[in-house]
């Protein structure tokens, strides 16, 4: 694996312990009532309001309308997250360590895997949020279902949802990008070696271009020599 590519997976790795510490997800509700808007910040082992009031006021205005409350506590996948992205960084820096394209095309695949699993589990937990309504909820309308966007904006009541991937997610997300970009560009230029390799093969397999200079002009002579006897006759 060549040079440049093995600092990529590096800086890639790297960018990555950011989202320990950055949110991955950010949720906006907007309002008359909330001009500035209430949200909150899904970490890579957490959940928080964008100001510190913000998850308490979620979940009064979800008690209304019959939606569970958010305990950041009762999210299994906050329990485990943590451990996934630990396990992308480690095999990151061992790609850069070992240089190992077979490696590199592991963690650009087990990388995906993560993220769509991650996704789909974002829209189930989303889905059962904006569904599962209690039916003593002191607001009711019929047919109308909470569930928040999984990404975009979306009208709610008088409210305006917005879900879009907060900082750690966009570096997470241009990590992966980098990763399968790199991973791509090894597998091309690994199928392009044999072909280039060939002929340099074929000529020191035949003992190198004086040889068979000398090999050419041999075969030559022998049917000069043939020609004669040839032409007296």
């Amino acid at each position: 694996m060549r040079t440049g590519t093995r600092l990529v997976a590096a800086l890639a790795a790297i960018a990555l312990g950011l989202a320990f510490v950055l949110p991955l997800w950010s949720i906006t509700l907007e309002a008359p009532q909330y001009p500035e808007g209430i949200g909150m910040r899904i970490y890579v082992n957490t959940i928080a309001g964008a100001t510190p009031h913000d998850l308490q006021n979620i979940n009064g205005l979800n008690h209304y309308v019959g939606m569970a409350r958010i305990e950041p506590d009762s999210f299994a996948e906050l329990r485990w997250m943590p451990w996934i992205l630990g396990g992308l960084i480690v095999l990151g820096l061992t790609v850069a360590v070992t240089g190992s394209r077979k490696l590199l095309v592991t963690w650009a695949a087990v990388f995906a895997l993560a993220a769509v699993a991650g996704l789909v589990d974002f829209y189930r937990w989303e889905y059962e949020y904006g569904h599962n309504l209690s039916p003593t909820a002191a607001i009711k309308v019929p047919g109308l279902a909470y569930q928040p966007p999984l990404i975009g904006s979306r009208k709610l009541l008088n409210f305006e949802a917005h879900s879009w991937p907060a900082t750690g997610g966009w570096i997470a997300i241009t990590a992966f990008g980098v990763i399968a970009i790199a991973a791509v560009a090894e597998l091309r230029s690994r199928r392009n070696v044999p072909r280039l390799a060939a002929p340099v093969d074929a000529v020191r397999g035949n003992g190198g271009p004086a040889v068979a200079r000398q090999r050419v002009s041999r075969e030559a002579g022998g049917v000069e020599r043939r020609a004669q006897p040839a032409a007296r006759s």
